[in-house]
């Protein structure tokens, strides 16, 4: 499935800055057959481990997000940028490569002891996924899988993430 899923996603060159070759899930979206057989296979990394919430990155980890949680059978947390989400939120800020950026969830989205999976459509250099495990661990929740839809494997943004299991459907190890 790797291959047929790298034929479908698009590679859209200096997006969205020179030198930058982004991976488009958009063409993944579209497709039914491919969209269903995403959402199975992500549902199969998970579905064994007892997960009791799902919180999905802004934006793309929404749409896989949503699924793997309904699919679950467990409820579905965004983890936003500031300012996006209504109720009192935790927050936490990480370093980019030039400045930094900052993520937030609602305080009562995760309890103590809730199993989560986080899902983000694609592991470049890992900093938001491991400011988002932080996050997770603050509210007193248990990080038991990250899953992804790509990896950028020659960013080693696992190495950000080596204490959980981390789940990739699609691997680029080169640019």
């Amino acid at each position: 499935m790797s291959d047929d899923l790298k034929n479908i996603i698009r590679n859209v060159k200096d997006f969205p800055k020179k030198g930058i070759i982004f991976r488009d899930i958009t063409t993944l979206l579209k497709d039914p057959v491919t969209l269903k057989k995403t959402s199975t296979l992500l549902f199969d990394f998970a579905k064994n481990k007892n997960i009791t919430k799902v919180v999905g990155i802004e934006a793309r980890g929404f749409m896989f997000g949503t699924a793997l949680a309904e699919k679950l059978d467990v409820g579905f947390v965004p983890c936003r940028k500031p300012g996006k989400l209504p109720a009192e939120t935790e927050k936490i800020t990480y370093a980019l490569e030039y400045g930094n950026d900052a993520l937030e969830i609602h305080k009562d989205a995760i309890q103590k002891g809730d199993k989560v999976l986080l899902h983000d459509d694609l592991l470049a250099t890992g900093g938001t996924a491991q400011a988002a495990c932080k996050l997770i661990e603050k509210l007193g929740g248990q990080v038991v899988q990250v899953s992804f839809i790509v990896e950028l494997s020659f960013l080693k943004g696992r190495t950000k993430l080596k204490k959980y299991d981390v789940r990739a459907l699609v691997d680029y190890d080169s640019e």
